[in-house]
């Protein structure tokens, strides 16, 4: 195996052209032949760059619509053969084999095209790439002796090394090019399967490969001793926080990575359940403290602060409307301390007084476009493997709603007990939430109190009721799950909730449902879980 291979004969089909004329004409400099297909040749053509085209080159003409045009022996031949080794020599000869020393092919956007939701399967089929993961396989197989070049962030290095090398290439840069290579077709096929896997009958594949890239490298994970990085779903162009654009601010930490993604998803199912109204909501490791639905961004985020006002110092707070500068000035208010903001947009007023509150302050722009749908599984690793589930896409069903017991929910209790539910699903289990209509907004409805992450169900109860207070008179309480027993409920009467909901299906619903009775409060059974653990 020699250490400098020197490039005689490139070959160069891409579809992203970034930085492309630039490359191949340093290339050219140190007398490397092109040979170029389609489309690049042409680029490459009409920027005075000499091309041998790769019909020319195999002695075939490319068919089938351009399906084939680079799947030949004289192509994978001048790729992998060892060049040192007699045999391989003399087939090269007897077969008119000339050697190709350098590779450079990025590939069919495949990613970028499924990423549009309204992508039809044949058209998506048409950007998968064979011919160029092929010649990346081979060219990298022998990194002995030939040069990959997967992606334009290569090129400067290639470039530098053969100006250091006179023309040649070190096996040190050839073995980390070819496992960037390997690297970027497994990505490739993984982003294919699980297209195809979105699209098929059965979600959960026998094998899963996933296809991520690193965003960025975090300053640490949980905890200062924890390493961390962020990494991209490429099929993923929705509102999130990975795909945010920060404004305004200091790097974002795992953590506020965590919380922002938990508050944002929060007021997208707001958003769902209630597009005419604004919601907002205010998190603290994971849990909202706060959370609101208003007719406003002002009304919205006031409440929303309101819900807890020491834990919602040092949060993350997310809207799903533009934040505009009456909003603005709420949060900007003596005593408010944020470390995230994330809205789909912000008001050039309001941008210029939250960035003038905190040089600190992290200001997303998460962007209000649907964009393509987030994968339809979820995963969390475990030591030693994986859990994969349906992600939680149910949104409150009020109509399959059951009354159970008490006075028949009205309308607008039941609107208020939609949003509660809402936010309760978004917290930790075992969760109970309480809320209602705002005592100084009766039309908004405003989260009182919390119960979650507990061990039973009994003292989320009552940390809720803690925490709503008064407030928890006339109120809704949700419960994600059902109550075992009527001790929960029987401390949430006590606090004076009028309002009741619960998944339901204990063997002792109708102990909870006598009880409901005897003390004239409503009873709405969701029939739906929502544990989140």
């Amino acid at each position: 195996m020699t250490d400098l291979a020197p490039v005689r004969r490139a070959l160069i089909s891409v579809s992203d052209k970034t930085d492309l004329t630039p490359f191949v004409r340093a290339l050219v400099s140190h007398g490397v032949e092109i040979v170029s297909t389609g489309g690049t040749a042409k680029a490459l053509e009409a920027e005075g760059v000499p091309v041998t085209h790769i019909e020319e080159f195999t002695g075939q003409p490319e068919m089938m619509g351009g399906r084939v045009k680079t799947l030949h022996p004289k192509v994978h031949g001048a790729l992998l053969a060892i060049r040192d080794d007699p045999d391989h020599a003399a087939a090269m000869r007897d077969n008119d084999i000339k050697p190709i020393d350098l590779v450079c092919v990025n590939l069919y956007p495949f990613e970028r095209t499924v990423a549009r939701p309204d992508i039809a399967q044949a058209d998506a089929i048409e950007q998968i790439d064979i011919g160029g993961p092929s010649m990346l396989r081979s060219a990298a197989k022998n990194f002995a002796h030939v040069t990959v070049v997967p992606s334009p962030r290569h090129y400067d290095r290639v470039i530098n090394e053969m100006r250091a090398n006179s023309g040649a290439t070190t096996l040190a840069l050839r073995a980390e090019l070819a496992s960037a290579a390997f690297a970027r077709t497994a990505e490739y096929d993984a982003a294919i399967a699980s297209f195809l896997s979105r699209r098929a009958a059965q979600p959960f594949p026998e094998a899963l490969r996933l296809a991520f890239t690193k965003a960025e490298d975090l300053r640490y994970g949980e905890n200062p001793h924890q390493d961390a990085s962020l990494y991209r779903d490429p099929s993923s162009t929705g509102p999130t926080i990975v795909n945010a654009q920060m404004l305004h601010g200091k790097r974002l930490s795992y953590n506020n990575i965590l919380d922002a993604s938990s508050a944002l998803e929060l007021v997208k199912d707001l958003r769902r359940l209630d597009p005419d109204r604004v919601g907002a909501a205010v998190i603290k490791h994971t849990n909202p403290c706060g959370a609101a639905s208003a007719a406003t961004a002002l009304e919205a985020v006031d409440l929303a602060l309101r819900g807890d006002t020491i834990a919602a110092y040092g949060g993350i707070l997310a809207i799903n409307r533009v934040l505009d500068d009456a909003a603005a000035q709420r949060l900007c208010a003596e005593g408010v301390y944020l470390e995230v903001i994330a809205a789909p947009d912000y008001e050039e007023a309001a941008l210029e007084r939250l960035r003038a509150k905190s040089a600190n302050l992290r200001l997303l722009r998460v962007g209000d476009r649907p964009g393509s749908p987030a994968r339809k599984l979820m995963y969390r690793s475990i030591p030693g493997g994986m859990l994969v589930q349906d992600r939680d896409t149910r949104t409150a069903s009020v109509d399959q709603w059951k009354h159970a017991a008490g006075p028949a929910p009205t309308e607008a209790t039941l609107a208020h007990a939609a949003a509660v539910w809402t936010m309760a699903k978004h917290m930790h289990s075992n969760a109970i939430a309480i809320g209602g209509a705002d005592p100084d907004a009766r039309a908004a409805t405003r989260l009182f109190g919390v119960g979650a992450g507990q061990m039973d169900r009994l003292t989320s109860c009552r940390i809720a009721a803690e925490r709503a207070g008064a407030l928890a008179k006339g109120a809704v309480a949700a419960s994600d799950a059902f109550f075992p027993f009527d001790d929960g409920p029987r401390i949430l009467i006590d606090a004076g909730v009028a309002c009741i909901l619960q998944p339901g299906g204990s063997k002792r619903d109708q102990d909870t449902i006598d009880l409901c009775d005897k003390h004239n409060v409503t009873l709405v059974l969701t029939g739906v879980r929502h544990f989140r653990h």
